[in-house]
């Protein structure tokens, strides 16, 4: 009788681009919804808020995807000197190297003898690969991956930034302060759920976790802007 094929698809695999997505829509959202709610909050007219949003999807984009990389591709400078550095010790030590290998799988459960063999075969198979993986804890699950990083970030953080944009159009200008608030409120909802969804968590609490967050972040915002009020002519 055939065996079928039992494969499982473990949330760990969407680390990488999940955390840049979300961290990118979400300040999407927030700065420049917040930025427009300021604005709006002295008295700049809507052509100004415009243009305002303009401004803060394009410099905000840019700038996520420079950190993103930047941050990413440390950690990426990191790994691989590591595992030069393990290269190097494999070469001039490989008995030392065998000997530690064993000692992790003997830490993990398995028995003196049996983390022996495993050890063995392991470094016959690929050797740098097994202590990269064991030793240092890099895999290729998680390793980092800057470009990835900086394209999730910056595409991202702008349809974020949209969500006002497409608020300041479709507003009647009486409105417009209010518009964007709820527009605000409820991308950032939407999107805590999403990200939960994908996360593999509960909806509601990561959607009520970033609307808070982000409505705090809008109310002192528009509080700041008030002080900076521009009196009419």
């Amino acid at each position: 009788m055939p065996h079928s094929q039992h494969t499982e698809q473990h949330y760990i695999h969407r680390t990488g681009w999940l955390r840049a997505a979300v961290l990118g829509a979400n300040d999407g959202i927030i700065s420049v919804t917040s930025l427009v709610m300021g604005m709006a909050a002295s008295g700049a007219s809507t052509h100004t808020l415009l243009i305002t949003c303009i401004a803060g999807l394009i410099s905000g984009a840019t700038s996520m995807a420079a950190g993103e990389y930047i941050s990413v591709k440390s950690q990426s400078d990191i790994e691989e000197a590591d595992l030069k550095f393990e290269a190097r010790e494999l070469e001039r030590n490989p008995q030392l190297e065998l000997k530690e290998l064993t000692q992790i799988y003997i830490q993990r459960g398995l028995t003196a003898e049996l983390a022996h063999e495993v050890a063995v075969q392991l470094t016959h198979k690929d050797a740098l690969e097994a202590h990269a993986r064991d030793e240092i804890g890099i895999n290729e699950i998680t390793a980092a991956r800057p470009l990835q990083a900086a394209f999730s970030s910056a595409l991202s953080f702008s349809l974020g930034a949209l969500c006002p944009m497409l608020a300041i159009l479709i507003s009647p200008e009486q409105q417009l302060q209010l518009t964007v608030l709820i527009t605000g409120i409820i991308s950032l909802a939407v999107l805590g759920a999403l990200s939960s969804y994908y996360a593999g968590t509960s909806l509601l609490k990561g959607s009520v976790r970033v609307t808070l967050w982000g409505i705090l972040a809008m109310a002192f915002s528009s509080w700041i802007g008030s002080l900076f009020q521009v009196s009419p002519l």
